[in-house]
Protein backbone atom coordinates (compact mmCIF):
# COMPACT_ATOMS: atom_id res chain seq x y z
CA UNK A 1 0.00 0.00 0.00
CA UNK A 2 0.87 3.54 -0.93
CA UNK A 3 2.00 6.19 2.17
CA UNK A 4 -0.80 7.39 4.18
CA UNK A 5 -0.72 11.73 4.38
CA UNK A 6 0.17 12.11 7.77
CA UNK A 7 0.27 16.26 6.55
CA UNK A 8 -2.48 17.30 3.79
CA UNK A 9 -0.63 20.27 3.10
CA UNK A 10 2.89 20.09 0.96
CA UNK A 11 3.24 22.94 -0.58
CA UNK A 12 4.89 21.14 -4.08
CA UNK A 13 2.06 22.29 -5.80
CA UNK A 14 2.26 25.77 -5.29
CA UNK A 15 3.91 25.92 -8.55
CA UNK A 16 0.90 24.60 -10.84
CA UNK A 17 2.05 21.24 -10.81
CA UNK A 18 0.94 17.79 -9.09
CA UNK A 19 2.74 14.50 -7.99
CA UNK A 20 2.02 11.22 -10.31
CA UNK A 21 1.48 8.21 -8.38
CA UNK A 22 5.25 7.72 -9.93
CA UNK A 23 6.93 10.10 -8.35
CA UNK A 24 6.71 12.54 -11.39
CA UNK A 25 5.52 16.08 -11.23
CA UNK A 26 2.96 17.62 -13.94
CA UNK A 27 0.89 20.49 -14.49
CA UNK A 28 -2.23 20.13 -12.89
CA UNK A 29 -4.26 21.36 -15.49
CA UNK A 30 -2.03 18.13 -18.14
CA UNK A 31 -5.03 15.66 -20.03
CA UNK A 32 -3.75 12.73 -17.03
CA UNK A 33 -4.79 15.19 -14.04
CA UNK A 34 -8.02 15.91 -16.09
CA UNK A 35 -8.95 12.74 -16.27
CA UNK A 36 -8.23 11.54 -13.22
CA UNK A 37 -9.44 14.03 -11.38
CA UNK A 38 -12.85 14.29 -13.13
CA UNK A 39 -12.62 10.60 -12.29
CA UNK A 40 -12.80 11.37 -8.82
CA UNK A 41 -15.58 13.68 -9.53
CA UNK A 42 -17.56 11.31 -10.50
CA UNK A 43 -17.08 8.91 -7.56
CA UNK A 44 -17.76 12.22 -5.52
CA UNK A 45 -21.22 12.23 -7.18
CA UNK A 46 -22.02 8.60 -6.98
CA UNK A 47 -21.60 9.34 -3.02
CA UNK A 48 -23.77 11.80 -3.29
CA UNK A 49 -26.68 8.87 -5.28
CA UNK A 50 -25.88 7.16 -1.82
CA UNK A 51 -26.36 9.89 0.42
CA UNK A 52 -29.62 11.06 -1.10
CA UNK A 53 -31.94 8.84 0.56
CA UNK A 54 -33.25 5.22 0.39
CA UNK A 55 -31.76 3.14 -2.24
CA UNK A 56 -32.58 -0.83 -2.25
CA UNK A 57 -29.44 -2.97 -1.12
CA UNK A 58 -28.77 -4.23 -4.61
CA UNK A 59 -28.42 -0.42 -5.73
CA UNK A 60 -26.72 0.47 -2.78
CA UNK A 61 -24.26 -2.45 -3.34
CA UNK A 62 -23.92 -1.78 -7.32
CA UNK A 63 -23.18 1.91 -6.39
CA UNK A 64 -20.34 1.15 -3.34
CA UNK A 65 -18.67 -1.40 -5.65
CA UNK A 66 -18.54 0.94 -8.60
CA UNK A 67 -17.07 3.40 -5.85
CA UNK A 68 -14.24 1.31 -5.34
CA UNK A 69 -13.64 0.45 -8.93
CA UNK A 70 -13.44 4.47 -9.69
CA UNK A 71 -10.39 4.50 -7.08
CA UNK A 72 -8.84 1.56 -8.70
CA UNK A 73 -9.25 3.26 -11.99
CA UNK A 74 -8.07 6.81 -11.03
CA UNK A 75 -4.67 5.11 -10.00
CA UNK A 76 -4.29 3.59 -12.68
CA UNK A 77 -4.72 6.96 -14.20
CA UNK A 78 -2.34 8.42 -11.69
CA UNK A 79 0.16 6.10 -12.35
CA UNK A 80 1.67 5.84 -15.88
CA UNK A 81 1.72 1.97 -17.13
CA UNK A 82 -0.17 0.89 -13.67
CA UNK A 83 -2.85 -1.72 -14.61
CA UNK A 84 -5.94 -1.85 -12.44
CA UNK A 85 -9.17 -2.11 -14.07
CA UNK A 86 -10.22 -5.72 -14.75
CA UNK A 87 -12.24 -7.31 -17.38
CA UNK A 88 -14.14 -8.91 -14.50
CA UNK A 89 -15.14 -4.86 -13.49
CA UNK A 90 -16.50 -4.70 -17.12
CA UNK A 91 -18.52 -8.06 -17.42
CA UNK A 92 -20.20 -7.70 -13.78
CA UNK A 93 -21.43 -3.43 -14.81
CA UNK A 94 -22.80 -5.15 -17.86
CA UNK A 95 -24.85 -7.92 -15.66
CA UNK A 96 -25.58 -5.15 -13.19
CA UNK A 97 -27.15 -3.23 -16.02
CA UNK A 98 -28.88 -6.28 -17.76
CA UNK A 99 -30.38 -6.92 -14.23
CA UNK A 100 -31.55 -3.34 -13.87
CA UNK A 101 -32.79 -3.29 -17.16
CA UNK A 102 -34.66 -6.29 -17.22
CA UNK A 103 -37.71 -4.92 -15.40
CA UNK A 104 -37.96 -1.49 -16.79
CA UNK A 105 -40.45 -0.45 -19.90
CA UNK A 106 -39.10 -0.09 -23.34
CA UNK A 107 -37.78 3.32 -23.88
CA UNK A 108 -40.81 5.30 -26.34
CA UNK A 109 -39.08 8.93 -25.86
CA UNK A 110 -36.59 11.07 -24.62
CA UNK A 111 -35.98 11.29 -20.24
CA UNK A 112 -35.18 14.15 -18.78
CA UNK A 113 -32.53 14.36 -15.56
CA UNK A 114 -34.88 13.98 -12.60
CA UNK A 115 -37.34 12.18 -10.77
CA UNK A 116 -36.52 12.06 -7.22
CA UNK A 117 -33.25 13.57 -5.33
CA UNK A 118 -31.35 10.12 -5.79
CA UNK A 119 -32.62 9.78 -9.92
CA UNK A 120 -31.21 13.38 -10.37
CA UNK A 121 -27.80 12.76 -8.62
CA UNK A 122 -28.05 9.34 -10.52
CA UNK A 123 -28.26 11.48 -13.88
CA UNK A 124 -25.64 14.12 -12.42
CA UNK A 125 -23.45 11.08 -12.02
CA UNK A 126 -23.90 9.63 -15.28
CA UNK A 127 -22.84 13.15 -17.08
CA UNK A 128 -19.90 13.51 -14.85
CA UNK A 129 -18.48 9.91 -15.99
CA UNK A 130 -19.34 10.78 -20.24
CA UNK A 131 -17.40 13.61 -19.32
CA UNK A 132 -14.54 11.27 -17.34
CA UNK A 133 -14.92 9.21 -20.48
CA UNK A 134 -14.25 12.35 -22.68
CA UNK A 135 -10.79 13.31 -20.44
CA UNK A 136 -9.49 9.90 -21.02
CA UNK A 137 -10.03 9.57 -24.67
CA UNK A 138 -8.04 13.05 -24.84
CA UNK A 139 -5.28 11.22 -22.27
CA UNK A 140 -5.03 8.58 -24.77
CA UNK A 141 -4.71 10.50 -28.12
CA UNK A 142 -1.36 11.73 -26.35
CA UNK A 143 -0.46 9.07 -24.50
CA UNK A 144 -1.12 5.04 -24.24
CA UNK A 145 -4.04 4.21 -22.24
CA UNK A 146 -5.41 0.67 -21.53
CA UNK A 147 -8.57 0.02 -23.65
CA UNK A 148 -10.59 -1.29 -20.11
CA UNK A 149 -10.21 2.42 -18.65
CA UNK A 150 -12.63 4.05 -21.82
CA UNK A 151 -14.81 0.59 -21.43
CA UNK A 152 -15.31 0.68 -18.33
CA UNK A 153 -16.58 4.12 -17.89
CA UNK A 154 -18.83 3.32 -21.12
CA UNK A 155 -21.07 0.69 -19.46
CA UNK A 156 -21.02 2.48 -15.73
CA UNK A 157 -22.45 5.56 -17.91
CA UNK A 158 -25.07 3.17 -19.51
CA UNK A 159 -25.35 1.44 -15.80
CA UNK A 160 -26.10 4.91 -13.89
CA UNK A 161 -29.09 5.74 -16.72
CA UNK A 162 -30.75 2.75 -15.81
CA UNK A 163 -30.14 2.79 -12.09
CA UNK A 164 -31.36 6.74 -12.61
CA UNK A 165 -34.72 5.31 -14.34
CA UNK A 166 -34.71 2.60 -11.59
CA UNK A 167 -34.45 5.21 -8.97
CA UNK A 168 -37.10 7.50 -10.59
CA UNK A 169 -39.70 5.26 -10.78
CA UNK A 170 -39.22 4.28 -7.05
CA UNK A 171 -39.06 7.99 -5.55
CA UNK A 172 -41.82 9.51 -7.18
CA UNK A 173 -43.46 6.13 -9.27
CA UNK A 174 -42.85 8.01 -12.77
CA UNK A 175 -39.69 9.05 -15.21
CA UNK A 176 -39.86 12.56 -16.34
CA UNK A 177 -40.49 12.47 -20.00
CA UNK A 178 -39.29 14.77 -22.73
CA UNK A 179 -42.36 16.17 -24.75
CA UNK A 180 -40.80 18.06 -27.85
CA UNK A 181 -44.69 19.68 -28.29
CA UNK A 182 -44.77 21.32 -25.09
Amino acid sequence: MGNRLSKIYTRTGDDGTTGLGDGSRVAKDSARVEAYGTVDEANSAIGLILAAGELSAGVRECLTAVQHDLFELGGELCIPGHSAVKQEFIERLESDLDGFNEDLPMLREFILPGGGPAAAACHMARTIVRRAERRVGTLAGVEEIRAETGKYLNRLSDLLFVIARVLARAESGQEVLWDRDR
